[in-house]
């Protein structure tokens, strides 16, 4: 997720908590999803997991964006 941001997720994981925890939640769904389509979950608790997902990735790229912002990056 964000390749091209690794070195201002890098930085952000060695000082901003609120980030990690954020990035950590949105890797433990996508793992979760995975693991689910694998096993043909329902599709119902797949999409809402999705979208939670989602919004996670949203909340990290504007935690990224505000960071090069403030940062002059």
């Amino acid at each position: 997720m964000f390749h091209e941001y690794r070195d201002v997720i890098t930085e952000l994981k060695q000082k901003d908590a609120h980030f990690i925890k954020v990035f950590e939640k949105h890797n433990e769904l996508d793992e979760k999803i995975q693991e689910m389509e694998k096993n043909h979950a329902d599709q119902f608790e797949v999409e809402k997991l999705k979208k939670e997902k989602l919004q996670l990735k949203d909340e990290v790229y504007n935690i990224i964006v505000d960071y090069k912002k403030e940062n002059n990056l």
